[in-house]
């Protein structure tokens, strides 16, 4: 191939810059021409088609920086439906007008749908990114597990979670992990120290709110922060035995910290922050704040008695509060784990699509003797009987409810990762750029005013 393209679509990770980094640095040493569209599947439907030549004369151009966070190419939640068949047939055109032979899309399982779609027509690759670390499989035969059924509501159809293998190895795991969850952890670690010494002081209990939706990764890594109790999607919450712990570790150390993800189910199947529903433009539930609703039974059940009878002169309401650490998990510098590895499987899809590989998936495998490694896979892989891309969920064998932490996999998976994930240069940057001089007599130089110099679209 002579020119490929590359888009990022879905939510910003920290990561995409550097993905589009390696991608563009893998072309330059193929000797293919990188294009990047502009705002995800919103640039590829516009007639326009707006666009950035990222590497002329195979020279990488330099406002693409990969330890900047975001996505020089910016994005959008504009997905390419499969029933807009005119729509499709206008996209390829416009693509081979430009010289296009093919395209990356860095995303996560939304953005998934909306390549397969377009990859019947025209080459086509993924590569992976996404903080909530659920792109990927628990093991190669999970999605033969699903089952469905139709619910009592209007016969919607309902997914029900897959009966599971009781252990798994973390070598059976299909793409480890995904680009910006390292980092995202990383923000949600820190926020919890801070959070830690004012439940600490004022004897208060503190409920922190993570992301993930359905997915607990993010919750999981927060162990690095030492919260007092961890909560994530996967497994229901029980209030009773939530209650006893939180009054023990009260009564032990007169605060308590409980991470969140937003996605906690209650016994009923019931989303704890989706109690009134809406939803972003990809279809995913926006929630209204699981952490809130946590609040809300705790100070039920326990009371103002409760802390009355432990001097503690509060209200329940105000004893117990919450904190959201928010977009700030998506956004900032990538450290060293996803800046290295978003490169690589950034330079991996370009290889995929130089070799004819349409519809696949770079990945990145980890294994006891080789470490992590760059494979693929065929992006079908991980749809269903019933065509549907499910998120990858914690396995139950990384959990342990009784103790709401990570069990002794999980440790070891979360270790896999995060161990060496802080490089040096991260450290460096924190003390050198932090508290710069040059930062009170100077405005932010968004890239976005150099890139706007850099478009051009289709006559």
């Amino acid at each position: 191939m002579r020119r490929i393209a590359i888009l990022t679509a879905g939510g910003d990770t920290p990561a995409l810059n550097s993905t589009i980094f390696g991608a563009v640095e893998r072309a330059n040493e193929r000797g293919i021409e990188m294009m990047g569209i502009i705002r995800g599947f919103a640039g590829v439907v516009d007639p326009r088609l707006p666009h950035v030549r990222l590497n002329p004369l195979l020279s990488t151009i330099p406002e693409l920086d990969p330890t900047h966070g975001g996505s020089l190419l910016g994005s959008s939640r504009t997905y390419v439906d499969p029933e807009q068949l005119e729509l499709l047939a206008e996209i390829t055109p416009r693509l081979k007008k430009l010289g296009i032979e093919g395209l990356i899309c860095v995303g996560g399982d939304g953005t998934i749908a909306g390549m397969q779609p377009l990859s019947e027509h025209f080459p086509c690759v993924l590569a992976p990114k996404t903080i909530d670390n659920d792109l990927g499989l628990n093991y190669i035969d999970e999605p033969n597990e699903w089952t469905k059924e139709d619910s009592d509501n209007g016969g919607k159809n309902v997914f029900l979670r897959p009966p599971r293998r009781e252990v798994i190895e973390l070598e059976d795991i299909v793409n480890f992990a995904t680009p910006g969850y390292a980092t995202a952890v990383f923000v949600v670690v820190q926020g919890i120290e801070r959070i830690r010494t004012t439940a600490e002081s004022h004897r208060r209990i503190a409920i922190i709110e993570v992301m993930g939706r359905d997915s607990g990764f993010i919750p999981l890594g927060s162990a690095y922060g030492q919260p007092d109790i961890i909560l994530i999607p996967e497994v229901p919450l029980d209030m009773d035995h939530l209650e006893q712990r939180v009054a023990e570790l009260y009564d032990l150390q007169k605060h308590v910290v409980i991470v969140v993800g937003e996605g906690v189910r209650d016994q009923s199947g019931r989303q704890l922050g989706a109690q009134t529903k809406s939803y972003d433009p990809a279809g995913n539930v926006v929630y209204s704040g699981a952490a809130e609703e946590l609040k809300r039974l705790l100070a039920m059940r326990f009371g103002d008695e409760f802390f009355g009878s432990r001097r503690k002169h509060e209200s329940a309401d105000s004893v117990i509060f919450t904190r959201k650490v928010g977009h700030t998990q998506r956004g900032g510098r990538p450290i060293k784990f996803d800046r290295f590895f978003a490169a690589q499987l950034g330079g991996k899809a370009v290889d995929l699509i130089a070799e004819n590989q349409n519809n696949h998936i770079a990945t990145l495998q980890w294994s006891r003797t080789q470490g992590f490694t760059l494979a693929s896979l065929a992006a079908n892989k991980l749809r269903d009987q019933w065509k549907k891309i499910h998120p990858r969920r914690v396995h139950p064998s990384l959990y342990d409810p009784q103790r709401f932490q990570p069990s002794r996999l999980g440790k070891e998976y979360l270790m896999t990762i995060l161990s060496n994930a802080i490089g040096n240069d991260d450290m460096e940057e924190l003390r050198v750029e932090m508290f710069a001089p040059g930062k009170l007599s100077t405005r932010y130089q968004s890239v976005n005013i150099d890139i706007q110099r850099r478009i051009e679209t289709l006559k």
